[in-house]
C-alpha cells in the first residue's frame, strides 16, 4: 500500500480539483521513470527477454511527450507489474517500480511508488546502506519545481512506503 487514505490536493491535477499542473505532473512522471530505470538491471538480470518493465518506463516518457494516452500508459504499468508476479526480491521490486512509474500518468501519487519500490529493490539486492544511497541518488534527480512537493510527500507517506525515505 503506497497511497494514503486521504489524498493530498497538491498531488491532484487542477482539472480534478487539485493544484498540480500538467507541467508538474509530467516532471513527477519523468522522475519516477528515472528512479525505475536506475534499478531496471536488477530485473533484466533475471529476465533479459521480458521487456514489459522497460516498455512501461518508455510509456511514461511517451505520455509526457504526448505520444501515448493515459489509458495505454496505465496498461503498460499493469503489464510491468505482471512481469513481477512470479518473482521475489530485487527483480520483483524493480518490475514494480517500472509499473508504478507508468501509472503516474493516471495518479500522480504513484511517483513515490516507483521511488519506494526502487529503493526496496536495492535494499533486497545490496542491503540497507545501498538503499539509503539509492534514496539520496533519487533526491539528487528531483527537478527543482517539484522538489519540495516530493520531499514533503516522502515525509508524509514514509511509513506506508516501508520507511524507504529514511535517508
Amino acid at each position: 500500500m503506497i497511497l494514503p487514505k486521504e489524498r493530498n490536493p497538491r498531488l491532484i491535477t487542477v482539472r480534478r480539483g487539485g493544484s498540480l499542473t500538467d507541467a508538474e505532473h509530467h516532471l513527477l512522471a519523468l522522475w519516477a521513470a528515472a528512479c525505475a530505470e536506475h534499478v531496471l538491471p536488477l530485473f533484466e538480470a533475471v529476465r533479459p527477454d521480458d521487456d514489459r518493465p522497460r516498455q512501461a518506463i518508455e510509456a511514461a516518457r511517451a505520455w509526457v511527450r504526448g505520444e501515448l494516452p493515459m489509458m495505454q500508459t496505465r496498461a503498460a504499468g499493469g503489464h510491468a507489474m505482471g512481469a513481477a508476479r512470479d518473482l521475489r526480491g530485487a527483480p520483483r521490486f524493480a518490475a514494480y517500480a517500472a509499473g508504478q512509474a507508468a501509472v503516474v500518468a493516471h495518479v500522480a501519487e504513484h511517483d513515490l511508488g516507483a521511488a519506494a519500490y526502487a529503493i526496496k529493490a536495492v535494499r533486497a539486492a545490496d542491503g540497507d546502506d545501498a538503499g539509503r544511497l539509492e534514496c539520496r541518488w533519487q533526491r539528487d534527480q528531483l527537478p527543482d519545481p517539484v522538489r519540495d512537493l516530493v520531499l514533503d510527500d516522502q515525509r508524509r507517506r514514509n511509513d506506508i512506503c516501508w520507511g524507504a525515505f529514511d535517508c
